[in-house]
Parts: structure tokens; sequence; C-alpha cells
């Protein structure tokens, strides 16, 4: 959410391969199991509702392609590897009966297969082979390297972003209303990931993500927000051409403007403690998407990439402060699995609308958000002079 003249320091994180998309046909499912027959640099996982389910017990260090295919599970789009917490290989947009690549480098070690709403989410990945040597140089240089991952997450996300807005504005010119509302809801999580860092390039934040501030009205506005109006509240297409055709243009200048950002670890480390805080404070108001009601989805785009920044910086926590890195960590992980339990195998989102949450419910996810907060908001005294 952003209003027009103000918005808090906030930063956000993660490590993203991203491959192209395609309909998954019975031929090609059988033509990569064959392919990969014996090959352990070849990963064929199925998603079910169930789990991820991979065709061997482990793979060999090097370059893994991992080929997933979505077999059934209407809940789950999403494919992930992690190392720790970080991301390290992220498959998006895979409905049943669609299939997708990534190809990573992954040294040997322990890893985990994450579907996002499975029952059982996370799946031990192992990786055999010469084990990387443990991450060296001093504090300041393993945090500094932490930013530099963050800003090669920013790079992923706006690529993704201008992949995903690229055929919503191109629906706002069509008669298919239902469409573009779809459309609309797959275009927003990528902006929420690097919403965080808005105090960057704050003139584009306005305009492809502001909402009514003092003395405004939506209909002022341009960006997302203004569409989603449109679409969501007037039920319509009329008008909203003209406003998409800008957002498309307003989003490509923000992905060749992040190529040229640099963080410093505390800054970063105060942009996600930021962020948590809005979003108990503000974001679980429901005002973010006022109008759509994937404030859900919205808001777990927020705290994973919250958890991405504090994975890039935790190699240098661990030698500052090992026991708040792990307190913090514990608190993620618990905040990751109550956020699942909101997910929803029939609204496009992939979670329950805002409007159908109850105050017990709304007031479980503000406690889960502050657990992770409070410890997260003491990062930037540790590493400021490290």
């Amino acid at each position: 959410m952003t209003h027009r003249f103000t918005r808090p320091a906030l930063a956000l994180l993660a490590l993203s391969t991203l491959a192209g998309l395609s309909a998954c046909s019975s031929d090609t499912k059988t033509a990569a199991s064959t392919a990969s027959a014996g090959d352990p640099h070849v990963a064929n996982v199925t998603i079910t509702s169930a789990k991820c389910v991979a065709d061997r017990d482990s793979y060999a260090a090097g370059p893994i392609t991992f080929n997933v295919s979505n077999k059934d599970a209407t809940g789950i789009t999403e494919f992930e590897v992690l190392k720790d917490e970080l991301i390290v290989g992220e498959k998006e947009n895979l409905p049943p009966g669609f299939n997708g690549s990534i190809s990573v480098k992954l040294d040997a070690g322990d890893y985990e297969m994450y579907c996002p709403g499975a029952t059982t989410p996370k799946v031990p990945l192992k990786v055999t082979g010469t084990a990387a040597a443990a991450a060296t140089g001093t504090t300041h240089d393993l945090l500094i390297q932490g930013t530099k991952d963050y800003a090669d997450y920013v790079d992923a996300q706006t690529t993704l972003l201008v992949d995903n807005t690229t055929p919503f504005v191109a629906s706002l010119s069509g008669t298919d209303l239902a469409a573009a509302q779809l459309a609309y809801i797959k275009a927003r999580p990528y902006y929420e990931k690097i919403e965080p860092v808005a105090e960057k390039f704050p003139d584009l934040d306005a305009a492809i993500d502001a909402r009514p501030d003092t003395g405004q009205t939506i209909t002022d506005l341009t960006g997302f927000h203004r569409i989603e109006y449109g679409l969501f509240a007037k039920k319509s297409l009329a008008g909203l051409a003209p406003i998409g055709a800008q957002l498309i243009t307003d989003v490509k200048k923000l992905q060749t403007t992040a190529k040229t950002l640099t963080y410093q670890p505390a800054d970063l480390a105060n942009g996600a403690s930021a962020l948590l805080e809005e979003v108990s404070s503000t974001k679980l108001t429901g005002e973010e998407e006022n109008y759509s009601h994937i404030d859900l989805l919205d808001m777990q785009a927020n705290i994973e990439g919250s958890e991405q920044l504090f994975a890039t910086l935790k190699p240098g926590l661990n030698k500052i402060d090992p026991e708040l890195a792990s307190t913090i960590s514990t608190q993620f992980a618990a905040l990751d699995k109550l956020v699942d339990t909101f997910r929803s195998t029939t609204d496009p989102s992939g979670f329950r609308p805002w409007n159908t949450l109850t105050d017990a419910e709304i007031k479980q996810l503000q406690a889960a958000v502050l657990a992770v907060h409070d410890p997260l908001s003491t990062v930037a005294a540790k590493v400021v002079n490290a």
C-alpha cells in the first residue's frame, strides 16, 4: 500500500531462478521422465495436494534442472528450492495441468523442496558430492554479500513484474472482465515483494501503487489500485486501457531503475522490520486491496520477501548474535505455517478473501507477525557497525 506523499522505509529479499511456463501434456511429461532416467542432474518433480514428490532420493552437486509438473493440486501454483530460509530456485504460475522448469547450481548439502499450500509443504532434498566451503570472510564481507544478493532479488522480481503486467495490461483492451481480474491477481505479488524499497523510487511508487491520500479519491490516481477499483468495484473495463498503458510504461522504467540501486545492511534490516510493522498495523485492516480483497496474497508476498532479506543477512548475523538469528528463523517458520492455513483451493488468489476473516483470525495473524518483527527490529543495530 502506498500513499502519494509519505512512505516508511522498508525492504524485502529473495534470490530467484526462473524459467518459462508451458502447457503440460502426456507427451511432454513422458519425454521429461524418459530423458532424466538415471541422470542425477535432472529432477522430475510432481506437485500434489499432499506434497512435492521427486523421482530420486538424491541428486548430484552442480547444475540441476527441475522439471516441475502440477498434477491436480488446485491450491498450489508455486515450487521453490530452499537452503535454510533462502530461496535458491523458484518457479511461479504452475496451475493444475501445467509444467515448467528451472535450472540452478547447487552445492552438496541438505535442501528443501517447498510447495506452499500442500499438506506437507516442505520435503527434504539431498544433494551429494563435495560440499561447498563454509562462508568465509569478515562479518562485514558477509553482510555486504547479502546486500548484493538482495539487489539480484530485486532485479528478478522487477523482471517478473514486467512479465506479468504485460498480459494484464493487454487484457484491459479486451472485453473479458473475469480474465482481466485474474490477470490483475497474477501481477500483484511481484511489486509487493519489492515495495519496501519504494523510497528509492518515490515517484514511480506513487504512479504504480498509490492509494488515496488525504483529499484524494481513487479516481485521482494511476496504477494498480486505480485499475483495481474499475475491475472489482465498478466491474467494468471502461476507460482502463489508457491507465494500463501508463502502468506498463512505469513498470518498465522501474525495471531499469532497479538495476542501478545499491543497499546497506542496516538499511535492509530496518526495511524488513518496518515492513512487518506496516503489515501488522495497516495491511491487516484490509486497506491494501480494498476492492479485490486479495490482501492475504499481498501479505504473504511481504512476509516471504522479508524472510528472504533476513536469510541473506543471516550468515553475517550468525557471527554477531547466533541466538538472535535462531530466534528469528524459528518465528518466521511459525508465521509461514500460520499463513498457509489461510490458503484456498477455490479463490483465484490462492488465499481466502480478506472479508471472510474473523476478528480472532486477524488478531492471530497480528500476533504472529509481531513475534517476528520484535526480534527482527534489533538486527539493524547489530549490523550497522559490523
